[in-house]
């Protein structure tokens, strides 16, 4: 399944380059506009980040984010920004499907497993990005990417017993358009086929989501290839 992508800052559309926020990309066209074309052009689902939530560390467009939910029509998962219970009743019982919970997962485990408990393991997406350590390793990088987990991404998983949804993003990849890291994908759905694994960061290509939608994911997350008009939603579903 194909989840296009919005990611907010000052309620616009942007993008950055590897999380970035000094290589932040503006687009003309407004959140409300992105999501209903999304929604007119196939997608049952759809990926909001609030990066200034993410920046900030307290959610700041929920607002927006759950009317982009009843607006578009489309399920939506979102994350930036989300630190307590009481932001997550809020945006489900506001329309929105998932809460994504990034670096809380890796720092307060204990803390994010108490929410699955308390909405359903179903309506939390774990959200780690990682880098390639020099050992090979992939491990989760933390505080907006500028510092790195000493535990791996294998370590940060097995923590969880609950778990049903995990979004990884390789962070080497993330809006360059190179390419996703197949292999790593492959290898956690390998370890845990028992998750449902969303892949993000790379796609710049067809054959890009081709190669991911060969592992049979639960997802694939695309954002700026669909900006700069490397290829149509519609192409990239129908692929």
């Amino acid at each position: 399944m194909i989840f296009p992508a919005i990611d907010l800052m000052d309620r616009r559309c942007v993008r950055l380059v590897k999380g970035d926020f000094n290589r932040r990309t503006d687009y003309e066209t407004t959140p409300i506009d992105v999501a209903k074309s999304y929604a007119a052009d196939g997608a049952e689902w759809m990926h909001v980040v609030d990066l200034d939530g993410a920046k900030l560390g307290v959610s700041t467009q929920s607002d927006l984010i759950m009317e982009l939910a009843k607006e578009s029509g489309l399920k939506v998962q979102t994350g930036g920004g989300i630190r307590d219970a009481r932001q997550i009743n809020a945006l489900l019982t506001g329309g929105v499907t998932r809460a994504v919970i990034g670096s809380l997962a890796v720092s307060n485990k204990e803390l994010v497993a108490s929410w699955m408990k308390e909405f359903g393991a179903e309506k939390i997406v774990l959200a780690l990005d990682i880098n390639i350590g020099t050992d090979g390793r992939p491990r989760p990088a933390l505080k907006g990417w500028t510092e790195e987990s000493s535990e791996t991404l294998w370590d940060v998983i097995n923590a969880y017993k609950d778990v049903k949804t995990l979004l990884v993003t390789d962070i080497s990849k993330d809006g360059v358009l190179g390419g996703a890291n197949v292999e790593l994908y492959k290898q956690i759905m390998s370890r845990y086929p028992h998750i449902d694994l969303i892949t993000s960061g790379g796609v710049g290509t067809l054959d890009h989501v081709r190669a991911l939608k060969a592992l049979k994911p639960h997802g694939v997350i695309i954002g700026k290839a669909l900006y700069e008009n490397k290829f149509t939603l519609k192409d990239a579903i129908a692929c």
